[in-house]
Order: structure tokens, then sequence, then C-alpha cells
């Protein structure tokens, strides 16, 4: 499986096997294994060590705390559709562990915004003080 243009997975570390779906169903969904239980080894793998790191660090349901990927794949009735979707569920997984995510630059508020603010901490000031306890000065 191709995951970049110098990385990729061989088909042996990818373990899948075919199981019965869940839900309800009729006769075909008694009988038939069509969906796919996929499991990859993420120490085990050729993947490069950045990689590994990242997908580790992942805070995703499907990532074991032993470093197994695990995904099922139900949805299609047939046995080959929920095989690619497995793998595809598989490839974007790592696609979107290596991914960076982008820098944030830091920005000043600007003037007008910064006087809205004291303007409306001075009328909110203003309201609060109205709420006192009125002193009758004659």
């Amino acid at each position: 499986m191709q995951i970049s243009n110098s990385v990729n997975i061989p088909d042996h570390e990818i373990e899948m096997s075919a199981i019965r779906s869940q839900g309800a169903g009729g006769q075909n969904v008694n009988k038939v294994a069509s969906a796919i239980h996929l499991r990859f080894n993420i120490i085990a793998s050729s993947l490069p060590e950045t990689y590994k790191e990242r997908l580790l660090k992942l805070n995703d349901q499907r990532v074991t705390k032993e470093g197994i990927i695990i995904i099922k794949a139900q949805e299609h009735r047939s046995q080959e559709q929920n095989r690619e979707q497995a793998l595809q569920r598989l490839q974007d997984l790592i696609k979107s562990a290596i991914a960076l995510p982008k820098p944030r630059k830091s920005s000043k508020p600007t003037r007008s915004s910064q006087r809205r603010r004291l303007d409306s901490k001075t009328k909110r000031s203003h309201l609060k003080t109205m709420r006192g306890k009125v002193i009758d000065e004659l």
C-alpha cells in the first residue's frame, strides 16, 4: 500500500480477516462473512520512526495501547468493497498523522478593537456602580 512517494507498506504487515457483519439483516448477513477486520502493528512495521512516533501519539480509539491499529469495515455488502474501504481508512489515518499542523501567526488586536473593548468595560462599570445604594445628600 502506497502512503507517499517514498513510503509504502508491504502487504504481509497488514493482517485482514473476514468476519460476519453486525446488525440486522436477512439471510445473507447470517451466512456470509462480508465484514473485514484489519489489524496493523505500528511498532513491528517498516514505517519510518517519525511515522511510528506520530501514530503512537495519536489520540484515536482505533489505536490500542500496544500500538496496533484496528479497523473494522462492514458498510458494504461485498467483502471486496469492505477490504478496499479498510485499506483506505488505514491510509487516511497514517496520512493524517504525518500531516504537520500549520504554525499559528501571532497578531496584535487593532486599535479600534482595543478602544471598543475599553468602552464596553467603562459602560459596564458605570452600570454596576448605578446598582449600588442611593445616598441622600441633604
